[in-house]
């Protein structure tokens, strides 16, 4: 992957908030933040739910 120079000072940015050492290690932050949050979207409830016809 080749970053774009905004996508540089986003990760350098995130990077210098977080403590970071390196710019992987922020972007592997911000892709770790992203895959969580979409697997949050994604989520099913798994509460008992009604049987029977809908209506």
């Amino acid at each position: 992957m080749f970053p774009t120079d905004a996508d540089r000072r986003v990760l350098e940015a995130v990077r210098q908030q977080q403590g970071l050492e390196t710019m992987d290690q922020a972007a592997e932050l911000v892709l770790r933040r992203s895959i969580r949050k979409g697997a949050a979207k994604m989520a099913v409830p798994r509460g008992p739910r009604p049987v029977g016809r809908r209506g």
